[in-house]
């Protein structure tokens, strides 16, 4: 990659992508040209093979049976290993978040194999949907201000030894747990339960993946004031009474 170049990969858009989560790369891609960067952006459907010379990739979630198929090609293709192995940042939404740990549950009612590169397992949850507005703080190490998305997931996220949280909850559920953990992250892979979706809510998460598959430890500054303004709409109603 060039100093001025980055490429995203937007994975399996035809099978996950709900809740307005391709949103998460048209913010990105904004984000990067609003620093004058060169966007290289790719869409790689389900059919096609996933290039591993992407410098950012972004999964989305998806339905049970969508869930199943993308990790089982996945896991066939290889690619996403490979970009990982050479450096590559990504980022994943709900099912693409179970699909990156050992283990989820599928639409059979199956425990199903994921793609282990992030040190997590999910299973179905036993109780009510977690479902509304969420609050949270990002890992301090991280750097970035309070998190703000909403959750919509049935299932129940374990963090094993290697995986750190991505934020504790303020209000709302995250992982499902009980732990009061939202997501997970290791250095280079990141995972959670929140749309919105969850870049328009959280610019400076696009900041940070930038800044990681840039190798560098900060960009100029861009106009916020857009994305402010939702930030502070929905943090008002995740702490309004119910």
């Amino acid at each position: 990659m060039s100093d001025n170049s980055l490429r995203l990969v937007w994975v399996y858009p035809d099978l996950l992508s709900t809740y307005g989560d391709q949103g998460n790369v048209l913010v990105v891609e904004r984000r990067a040209r609003q620093r004058g960067l060169d966007v290289q952006r790719l869409d790689v459907r389900s059919d096609q093979a996933i290039p591993t010379s992407g410098d950012i990739y972004l999964i989305g979630g998806g339905e049970d049976r969508p869930q199943r198929l993308a990790a089982e090609r996945l896991i066939r293709d290889g690619g996403l290993h490979r970009a990982v192995e050479n450096g590559a940042i990504v980022f994943s939404v709900c099912a693409g978040y179970q699909i990156l740990g050992h283990q989820f549950v599928n639409d059979l009612g199956e425990q199903q194999e994921g793609l282990g590169l992030l040190d997590v397992v999910s299973t179905r949850g036993e109780g009510a949907r977690c479902v509304g507005d969420v609050l949270a703080d990002i890992d301090p190490k991280l750097g970035l201000p309070p998190l703000t998305g909403f959750e919509n997931h049935q299932g129940v996220t374990h963090l094993g030894e290697t995986a750190k949280p991505f934020a504790k909850v303020r209000f709302g559920n995250g992982n499902g747990v009980g732990d009061g953990y939202e997501g997970a992250y290791n250095d280079t892979v990141f995972g959670t339960y929140m749309h919105g979706p969850v870049m328009a809510r959280n610019p400076h998460i696009a900041d940070l993946l930038i800044k990681l598959a840039l190798d560098v430890n900060a960009l100029p500054s861009v106009e916020d004031r857009w994305y402010e303004a939702l930030r502070q709409e929905r943090i008002a109603a995740a702490t309004q009474p119910a």
